[in-house]
């Protein structure tokens, strides 16, 4: 892989990709769970699947980094399965 061509996809395009296309939630519900406005989450989809369909057409390496995020506070919400 590392003599493959790289794309850059921010970690908030691929949060975007995930809620959207893999949740398979509405615009607006994606839009209320990343703290963006609507048409800011359309722009951020867009760039997002435009940067992952050169990756799959261009055969180039998707390198997921950067971007505006805030970590989530997880402690306490997952219960240890026995």
């Amino acid at each position: 892989m590392r003599y493959l061509k790289e794309v850059v996809l921010t970690v908030d395009g691929f949060e975007a990709i995930r809620l959207k296309d893999l949740e398979c939630l509405e615009q607006e519900e994606c839009a209320r769970k990343m703290n963006i406005s609507q048409p800011t989450f359309h722009r951020l989809i867009s760039s997002a699947r435009k940067i992952i369909a050169d990756a799959i057409v261009n055969g180039k390496a998707i390198k997921i980094e950067g971007g505006s995020y805030n970590i989530a506070n997880l402690i306490g919400c997952c219960k240890k399965q026995r």
